[in-house]
């Protein structure tokens, strides 16, 4: 923990990587240790030794990379998107970002994951959907760090740090420093937080003000990670790791601090990077100028000394200036009376604005005529953590656009090298809650969708819990454990086919001329019913599965009882062959998601449900509900937000039969996508028949499979079921919850 008024000092310097120090993370093994990553390719666990640190193995390892409980880690890449990962397996994606992603966090305690991307957003993660999406920052954010279960902390390159609230409230912006932000950590068991950043500078926060600046003789400061023991260890551009301490036993010798100053002294500042402003190096005062003590930690002061800009920093701690560097750059023009471009405190003939993708963040190209434009194309690729593969354009891009121009010259005719798209101009900016429907079929007597009970083959010696015939009751002798793995789907069965029929008859005046259906093809539809409602040996004929088909096709407002028709019908192993085989399958699956339109009728909504569930009934069927059960568990879900528990039931239901089928087949990824389904659904639904299928659904899952519990674990899914396990009636929810909770 950073204490008030400690200063920090040098402890040691680590040298072993060959390149970058991008990423540092505490270790729990060994006591004291850490991770690094570094754009060498190489990851790197250390050991405390003495005052300093020793190497205990070498791996390669992505940068943008985070852990959580039972082995849960949390990827971010340049793709976009960021990936959970489980015993080297990938359980899911998250997509949302619309640019790179490089920060990522997990909030263990609550199953929720945080990413940042270079597209300004923060996106916050539940279960494998994002629940809310944080704006603020005004270019890329590059760091994340977790203050509480409730609070956390992001950087950005608009040089400020903010502290968030999960709900999406942003407590307080801190500001300090002078260039891009690259990495933040917090001290344990406080709020006191460190970053580092462009400006060569690591910074101590205390009580929300910067409480100490360090600086270094790298221009990039790229990571920053603090110790159980409150040391804070600071990767750079240089490709040392330095470790910094509070403890004067652990504090660095006064040869080793006073040769970090030497090499701090000898180094270039570039103003534009720092705090120092416009330079203009004939008012600058000479060396008398650092008798007079500074007023604030961390202050800069620029002096000449034979015909050089040197810049100090006062230490409130140690009482005087101490130096960081020569100042480059600061010749005292401006680009107005120079002719040239600043950038970064140098003078440039051009500096070109880079967009690499159309919704990506922009990036400036300085270059000098006199340089190699290879070399140039080089280093902006490596500043910018930009993919090798560009080199050959960016350097074509630099060879075309300088040929021939004179110095100063602001023809602005040139070609982006990465879109190719229109003609590229240096300097230009890169760029519900558904209200429930009313339900139109109430009153005695009349036709209600789905509003019979459902009927399913009892299980032996027992009554099914799915069918709520009679009371369910426990035994009085050791539970035996009934609900799962669940072995065959579950179907919603009943219907009274004279009502369905009298509202399709009814209905059928309302149709549109052309789809209206002749007396025949009543009959047909229902000699269909017939047919499938019954244990009848017929086959239904291709002109009645034809007549289905312009049924279900009728406008939304109407279409309700066909697709009740549908329902049943699907269970008939010639009609399932018929819609859900591969020659129609697409057609057949795609006409029933747009019933699941939040907008939509609520009757077709669950109607269109309660059919894809039956639809399970089948080896053809089945086929068709794997192969697009990403696309049609995204659909499903978003019903989650209406009020109606048939819904729901009808929702869980489809969840549950994708679990017994996953059980069978032991799809680890299918399983992540259910897991992270019920866990999200399981939030907002109320209905405890809806619940208990979910619960028989996550048991089936996690049956017989360590992968799957682990999973479930880390989406936090245990804490929250565990309030069913007391719930009195109906007693198969408290006592399958029970069963569920002995798994986790």
């Amino acid at each position: 923990m950073a204490s008030a008024g400690g200063t920090y000092r040098l402890r040691c310097s680590v040298v072993g990587h060959e390149l970058d120090v991008r990423g540092l993370s505490h270790g729990l093994f060994p006591p004291g240790g850490f991770v690094s990553v570094s754009r060498d390719r190489t990851a790197r666990l250390w050991a405390p030794d003495g005052d300093s640190f020793l190497v205990l193995a070498n791996a390669t390892a992505p940068l943008y990379l985070s852990s959580g409980k039972f082995g849960t880690l949390l990827s971010g890449s340049w793709d976009t998107t960021a990936k959970v990962w489980l015993n080297d397996k990938c359980m899911m994606t998250l997509q949302g970002h619309t640019a790179a992603v490089w920060a990522v966090k997990i909030l263990p305690e609550q199953g929720l994951m945080l990413t940042g991307s270079a597209d300004k957003s923060i996106k916050l993660w539940k279960a494998g959907r994002c629940e809310r999406t944080f704006n603020g920052h005004e270019d890329c954010v590059r760091g994340l760090a977790i203050l509480s279960d409730t609070e956390f902390l992001s950087c950005a390159n608009d040089a400020s740090i903010r502290r968030w609230q999960i709900s999406g409230e942003c407590l307080q912006n801190y500001y300090g420093h002078t260039n891009y932000i690259y990495s933040i950590s917090v001290f344990p068991h406080c709020k006191d937080f460190v970053t580092t950043g462009e400006d060569r500078s690591l910074r101590i926060w205390k009580r929300g003000e910067c409480a100490q600046i360090i600086r270094f003789p790298a221009q990039s400061v790229w990571s920053c990670c603090v110790l159980d023991n409150g040391d804070i260890v600071v990767g750079a551009s240089d490709g040392i790791i330095r470790v910094f301490t509070e403890s004067l036993e652990r504090t660095a010798s006064a040869e080793e601090i006073q040769a970090f100053e030497n090499e701090l002294s000898q180094a270039t500042v570039d103003p534009k990077t720092s705090d120092l402003g416009d330079i203009n190096a004939d008012d600058l005062p000479g060396r008398e100028h650092l008798k007079e003590p500074g007023t604030r930690e961390g202050q800069t002061r620029l002096i000449r000394d034979n015909g050089k800009v040197e810049a100090y920093q006062w230490s409130v701690s140690e009482g005087r200036w101490i130096k960081i560097g020569e100042v480059v750059g600061s010749s005292g023009a401006t680009q107005q009376t120079s002719g040239r471009v600043l950038f970064e405190g140098k003078e440039y003939d051009y500096v070109f604005t880079i967009d690499v993708n159309e919704n990506g963040p922009s990036y400036k190209l300085p270059y000098n005529i006199s340089d190699d434009p290879w070399l140039t194309a080089y280093n902006f690729l490596q500043k910018n953590d930009l993919n090798a593969m560009f080199l050959d354009q960016v350097a074509k891009f630099i060879i075309d656009n300088t040929k021939g121009q004179m110095l100063g010259n602001t023809d602005t005719g040139f070609s982006d090298p990465f879109t190719g798209s229109g003609r590229y101009v240096p300097g230009s900016s890169s760029g519900s809650n558904a209200v429930p429907a009313p339900d139109p079929f109430t009153g005695a007597g009349r036709y209600v969708p789905g509003s019979a009970s459902n009927v399913v083959p009892p299980l032996s010696g027992v009554v099914d819990p799915f069918t709520g015939r009679g009371a369910y009751q426990a035994t009085d002798a050791k539970a035996e454990n009934i609900y799962f793995p669940k072995k065959e789907a579950v179907t919603f069965d009943q219907a009274n086919p004279t009502q369905i029929l009298g509202k399709l008859k009814e209905l059928n005046g309302n149709a549109p001329e052309e789809q209206k259906l002749t007396e025949d093809d009543l009959i047909l539809l229902e000699k269909l019913l017939f047919v499938t409602c019954n244990t009848s040996l017929e086959t239904p004929t291709a002109q009645q599965l034809q007549t289905l088909w312009k049924a279900i096709n009728w406008p939304e407002d109407i279409v309700f009882p066909a697709l009740d028709i549908l329902r049943l019908s699907i269970r008939n192993p010639s009609v399932n062959q018929n819609f859900c085989s591969e020659k129609d399958s697409i057609q057949f699956s795609s006409h029933l998601l747009k019933f699941l339109n939040c907008n939509g009728k609520q009757a077709n909504q669950l109607l269109a449900l309660r059919t894809l569930c039956n639809c399970f009934v089948s080896q053809t069927g089945q086929r068709l509900m794997m192969s697009q059960r990403d696309t049609i568990m995204s659909h499903a879900i978003e019903l989650k937000l209406g009020g109606n528990k048939n819904i729901h039931i009808a929702l869980a239901t489809l969840t549950l039969n994708y679990a017994v089928w996953l059980h069978k087949v032991n799809n680890i990824e299918g399983k992540a996508q259910c897991l992270s389904v019920i866990s999200t659904v399981i939030e907002v639904v109320q209905d405890l028949e809806a619940i208990f299928r979910l619960l028989v659904a996550l048991g089936t899952l996690i049956s017989d499979d360590t992968n799957a519990v682990q999973l479930a674990k880390s989406l936090g899914v245990d804490s929250q079921i565990k309030k069913y396990a007391s719930v009195s009636e109906p007693a198969k929810v408290s006592e399958c919850c029970r069963f569920v909770l002995n798994l986790l």
